[in-house]
Order: C-alpha cells, then structure tokens, then sequence
C-alpha cells in the first residue's frame, strides 16, 4: 500500500511527506528534479510532472491512495484533471485532494473557480476523496514580513470581515492524518473539511497582533487592491497578480468565515489546539 504525495516538494508537499514517513507510511513523492529535493529515508521518488502522462502512469503504478495538490499556474485545472483520470484509470479509489475554502462562492477567482470543478469531478466520478479546503496560509505573509518588521506595515489588503487564517504545518498534518485513513479502510464516502485557524481575524486585528509582538505600531496598509495587484507584478505574471486581485476583493466583500463547528472538529481531528497568527508572528519576530 503506497501512498504518492503530488506537489512533494512544496513548502505543504514536504511537510505531508514528513508527517506520513514519521507514521511509518510507504511514501512516493512525485518531483520534477529529484536532486533538488531531501526526503525521509524510505521515501520512494517518482520523476515527472502532473502533464507527463507517461510518468504520471509510472508513479501511479501501485499506488493505494492520491494527495492531489497542485499549484496556482495557468493550467492548474487541466493537471488536476489529467491526474484523476490517470488515478481511475490505475485503479486508484482514494484520494485526498487539497482544495482551497469558499472555492464555491469565490467564482469569479479563476484559481477557486479551477478547484470547485475539480471538486465536481471528484463528486460526479465516484471517487472516495477527502476534500480538505484551507483557508488563507498564515505562510502567505512571510513574503511580507520585511515590510512589517523594517516599515510598520501590514500591508495585505485583507479587509474587515476576517481571514480564518491557518497555519501550513496544521494542514500538513491533517493532510497525514486523513490519508492514513484512507489507507487503513474501504474507498470512503466522499466529505469536505475546512482547513481553519482558531481566530477570524481582520486587517485592522493582525496589525494590532504585529503591534502587541514588535512592541512598537505597525499600521494596516488598507484595502487598495489595485496597489496591491500592481506591487505584485514586481514578481510575478500579470496572470496572477490579477488572480491575487480578484481573491482579495473577495476578501474585502466575503471575508474567509468557517462554519458553526470547523474549529471543534480540527482541534478533535488534530487532539491540540491550532496555531494561532500570534504564534506565528512571534516565531517570525523572534527570528528576526
């Protein structure tokens, strides 16, 4: 019983790598360059890319169980949907599946809009699947932690309603945990579960969080997604920046709010406590 792990060597992909090894789990990892890539020993590495077919087919060979994770890239849809009819195609019934929260109600954000379809088709083909749906990385922000710590400023325009922001080891290891659960029964009925962090958290709230930790003001930047999409082609395509914009100002309208029960049924999941944003900016800050 083999597990393979796509997106392995990603900052999430590692971590499920790490969390299935410490398990005892047999573990493949598809990479595109296996030698810029360390693993656990026994970790099995499977060469290629979710478009190579004739690799996909190769790692698939054998395998029991499919954490599908996938980037934010052009043909994100595509490579997910190719992998799931690589799986069927293989004989593979489960299959944890790394979605994203609101991919429902965010429609108009091409790379939510690419995991609900996605979610569909799991749905439609019958497959057991898991479909984890994580809320806003706390990870994200350490792209902008110069900018905190050398300027004062939050500057993500993430609005009033609130982000459930959660931490990326959190997910990791409810990734592990919902796959050794594949492993260990019969193909289960298909389920969703919101990936979130233990506080709703708004603009305003995580400036005064890096205030508290720094000792010193730090002010929210505000809600310019223009600015926002504009500094953001300084490092990536044009594509996603715009993407980046669209999700922001869905941020501004709809927040990222769980439901009723997510946080009780992670925490039960999890047997601790979630990270905090707080734990995550004091790490950061004591780093420094």
């Amino acid at each position: 019983m083999t597990i393979l792990i796509t997106g392995a060597s990603g900052n999430i992909g590692r971590q499920v790598v790490q969390q299935l090894a410490d398990r005892g789990a047999a573990v493949r990892a598809l990479v595109r360059d296996p030698s810029k890539v360390a693993f656990p020993t026994g970790v099995e590495i499977a060469q290629g890319d979710l478009l190579d077919v004739d690799a996909m087919r190769r790692a698939l060979a054998g395998v029991s169980t499919l954490f599908l994770l996938n980037g934010v890239v052009p043909d994100e849809f595509t490579q997910a949907l190719v992998a799931l009819n690589l799986a069927r195609e293989a004989g593979i019934e489960r299959v944890v599946y790394l979605s994203v929260i609101h991919s429902d109600i965010y429609v108009n954000v091409p790379h939510f809009a690419g995991k609900f379809a996605v979610e569909r088709m799991l749905e439609q083909t019958g497959f057991g699947a898991t479909i984890l749906r994580p809320a806003y990385f706390m990870q994200n922000d350490l792209t902008i932690k110069d900018v905190v710590l050398g300027h004062g400023v939050y500057p993500m325009p993430i609005g009033g309603k609130g982000l459930a922001m959660i931490d990326t080891r959190d997910i990791a290891e409810i990734a592990a945990i919902e796959l050794m659960r594949h492993e260990a029964s019969a193909p289960l009925a298909l389920e969703r579960i919101n990936l979130v962090g233990p506080d709703i958290l708004a603009g305003h709230d995580i400036a005064g969080i890096w205030s508290d930790v720094l000792g010193r003001p730090v002010a929210y930047g505000g809600d310019d997604t223009a600015g926002f999409e504009k500094n953001l082609q300084n490092f990536m395509p044009g594509w996603m920046a715009y993407d980046m914009r669209l999700m922001s100002e869905r941020f501004l309208s709809d927040g990222m709010i769980p439901q009723a029960d997510d946080v009780q049924r992670l925490v039960a999941l999890l047997g601790r406590p979630l990270r905090s944003y707080r734990d995550f900016a004091s790490g950061l800050a004591a780093a420094a």
